[in-house]
């Protein structure tokens, strides 16, 4: 029996990996499966995960009855900070005609309704990879010549999916049983990315050739409260703008605008393809080299960056009848959004302050306005 894997950091502390909702699910399912059929009750269910490491679970329920079995595994997400860590994953297992094995869904799971994703609309957002581990630990354990129906429970994840993308992504009433390899490994910004992919082909699937990047949710209602739009042609990017820039371009799109507080993006005009604060934090050194490029004195060089935010500087500016500076900063960040989609892509910018009010737009974002108003 393979452990859960380990990650050294380098600091020295070891993160701990976790397992998927379609590992617990999987377990979850043979184990009822398995208690339906009399097999001896367990406190522990083997589950084989995509990665091809096999796991022992412990069960966090197990109880049957007269025509019925209910098994549930409480998932672990180690050292991620995942939403569903903890969550109880239920499995209840009832018999089927012969050789019939059937898969549900139940509360807590999601239901998709828009195309573009993995799953067709209709269908529960029980992903093809997690949903193949389920059939084939269902299948491991069914006797022959049995057939058997397994409905798949997430208590209180209608409302941790309110949390998550789920609704953006026209996912209703749960959540998502994801899990490409069985196993989440901790602290993986690569998870997070790719959690974030499915919003180009749902923007794609509804005949969007010209989407809207964001960092956030805040930015995705300004940007359709700004712009005449559809809301899935609203993409959130998080701090992963280079990331998603290049996934829009292999994708096949090739235009795009970014739009966004002025805190944020600026970052992009300097080239900075993920903008957390902790990769890179140049806001005020950003604001001050265009405004000196465009000769505005010293002494209001020297306020700029005394300045706590980008927010003050971006007022200060306007106050000073300087907005060519934020103007200047938004045709930055456009042509560098434009280097990093790896030039497959013309890119807008559109600057914002915090209350939703367009500071800058550059030449090109100016463009696709007027071809978004002229419909």
């Amino acid at each position: 029996m393979t452990m859960l894997p380990t990650y050294k950091q380098a600091d020295g502390s070891v993160l701990r990996a976790g397992f998927t909702t379609g590992t617990g699910a999987a377990a979850a399912a043979a184990a009822a499966v398995s208690l339906l059929f009399n097999m001896p009750a367990a406190d522990s269910v083997e589950v084989d995960t995509p990665a091809g490491i096999r796991l022992k679970l412990p069960l966090a329920a197990a109880e049957r009855g007269a025509r019925w079995a209910r098994c549930a595994v409480r998932k672990d997400a180690g050292d991620d900070p995942d939403i569903t860590h903890n969550l109880l994953v239920v499995a209840e297992a009832v018999p089927a005609p012969p050789g019939e094995i059937n898969l549900c869904a139940g509360k807590g799971v999601g239901r998709v309704t828009k195309p573009g994703l993995a799953v067709a609309p209709g269908q529960p957002a029980i992903n093809p990879v997690p949903r193949a581990q389920i059939l084939g630990a269902i299948s491991g354990v069914l006797p022959a010549g049995c057939g058997v129906s397994v409905t798949i429970s997430l208590p209180g994840g209608k409302e941790l999916a309110a949390r998550t993308l789920n609704p953006e992504l026209g996912i209703v009433g749960g959540l998502s049983i994801l899990g490409t390899t069985g196993i989440v490994e901790p602290m993986s910004n690569e998870a997070f990315k790719r959690s974030l992919l499915p919003q180009i082909d749902m923007a794609l699937a509804a005949g969007h050739s010209k989407l809207i990047l964001t960092p956030g949710k805040m930015g995705k209602r300004n940007a359709l409260a700004l712009l005449t739009a559809a809301p899935e042609s609203v993409i959130v990017t998080s701090n992963f703008i280079g990331f998603m820039l290049k996934a829009c371009a292999k994708k096949g799109v090739n235009e795009a605008v970014l739009i966004g507080h002025v805190g944020k993006l600026a970052k992009v005009a300097a080239g900075i393809a993920d903008t957390h604060s902790s990769v890179a934090d140049a806001r005020r050194e950003i604001l001050v080299a265009h405004a000196a490029l465009l000769g505005l004195p010293l002494e209001l060089l020297k306020e700029l960056m005394t300045h706590a935010t980008a927010e003050q500087s971006a007022a200060y500016l306007v106050e000073k009848g300087c907005r060519n500076v934020l103007l200047a900063v938004a045709e930055a960040a456009a042509r560098r959004a434009e280097r990093m989609s790896g030039g497959e892509m013309r890119v807008g910018c559109i600057l914002l302050n915090l209350r939703g009010e367009v500071l800058a737009v550059d030449s090109f974002a100016a463009c696709l306005q007027e071809e978004w108003k002229n419909g």
